[in-house]
């Protein structure tokens, strides 16, 4: 006697591109393969014990894959979430654990940090938990990307006139007073003639750059630089110190550079930009028919002076890597990357447009 047909599958043009796709990737996982394939031999008629013997799988796998595909088309090839198991602490107490390890540390044993084991003995000395394994508490701060150990670093700035000026700066930045100069100036010190002992090993395919750790110290050199913020060019002195007369000598040159229209200066609180007991910038300034205008960031603001934008290129592209035999070489080697970015000098693209203020009028309706 002859037992029922075969119970045949009906494919949309999709969902056979789809499920011979599965096949044929490498990517596919072997789990969705297999089960695609069992939804295309069952819609070329075979039965669900031809397919379970050609694929190696039980008759009844083959059955249950075909009632899910039915019932919910593609989707029901997906595994339907589990459950796991119950969750070992609660609400409150995951949030109590999180809390006591980003709470600040005093200093035991000499300690200013816990490690992980030191959290798991704390919580429990708290009575947080009767127990708690390293593992997982190492997965509780993972899951909510809490990671102490790390710091990033923060400047606060307690300047009472921070936004202010701020706004004054930015406001040189985007719409400049017709026929000004707006320079950024400051100070790279330190910057060490360094001599490497054995040469950098170059990088490769998974292997980062290799570099041995001696070296030896050739001295250090200070860096006097103005950017020109709407242009990009670069005016610099190198030399061994950066005084207030080395200062006074650098803006001399620059009043040659831009000789008519005024100059609107923009740089730090550092001692030797303000007049101090030479009158140094007053007496600078009469020389020049007072064509310059100092503006001074914020206290711990140096983000707003675009000079440190450069310095910053500077130091990656030119200091980093370098292996410098004397000052001699490392004050020629940065003069020459400044001659050559004047070359392609370019302004940096301001997109900070400064903070809103309140007026009077809102503050008292506040």
């Amino acid at each position: 006697m002859r037992g029922r047909p075969p119970l045949q599958l009906l494919l949309t043009q999709e969902q056979r591109r789809e499920l011979e796709r599965r096949v044929r990737a490498a990517s596919t996982p072997q789990r969705d393969a297999k089960r695609a394939r069992i939804i295309l031999e069952l819609a070329a008629a075979a039965s669900a014990a031809e397919v379970a013997s050609r694929l190696g799988v039980h008759c009844r796998t083959v059955e249950r894959w075909r009632a899910r595909f039915r019932r919910s088309g593609l989707d029901g090839l997906v595994d339907k979430p589990r459950s796991g198991r119950p969750a070992k602490f609660g609400h409150a107490t995951r949030l109590e654990l999180i809390a006591l390890a980003c709470e600040p540390v005093n200093v035991k044993n000499g300690k200013t940090i816990r490690t992980i084991d030191e959290l798991v003995l704390e919580a429990v000395e708290r009575k947080l938990v009767p127990s708690i394994g390293w593992g997982t508490y190492q997965r509780l701060l993972a899951n909510v990307a809490v990671r102490p150990h790390l710091v990033d670093g923060w400047v606060h700035s307690p300047d009472p006139l921070f936004r202010e000026k701020v706004n004054e700066i930015t406001e040189l930045y985007l719409r400049p007073p017709p026929g000004s100069v707006v320079l950024s100036i400051d100070e790279k010190t330190g910057m060490q003639a360094l001599e490497r002992r054995f040469p950098d090993k170059p990088p490769a395919p998974g292997r980062k750059r290799r570099r041995e750790f001696e070296y030896k110290r050739h001295g250090t050199q200070s860096l006097l630089a103005a950017f020109n913020v709407h242009t990009g060019q670069v005016e610099a002195a190198c030399g061994p110190t950066r005084s207030g007369q080395d200062l006074v000598q650098f803006m001399e040159h620059l009043a040659i550079v831009y000789p008519t229209g005024v100059v609107h200066v923009i740089w730090d609180c550092l001692n030797i930009h303000f007049d101090g007991a030479q009158n140094r910038w007053s007496e600078f300034n009469q020389r020049h028919g007072n064509r310059f205008v100092f503006h001074y960031t914020p206290k711990h603001a140096s983000w707003v002076n675009q000079i440190e934008c450069f310095f910053s290129i500077l130091e990656r592209q030119c200091l980093r890597h370098g292996s410098f035999s004397s000052v001699e070489e490392l004050r020629a080697t940065v003069l020459e990357f400044i001659a050559g970015w004047n070359t392609r000098a370019q302004p940096f693209r301001w997109t900070f447009t400064g903070y809103p203020l309140q007026t009077g009028s809102e503050l008292a309706a506040a």
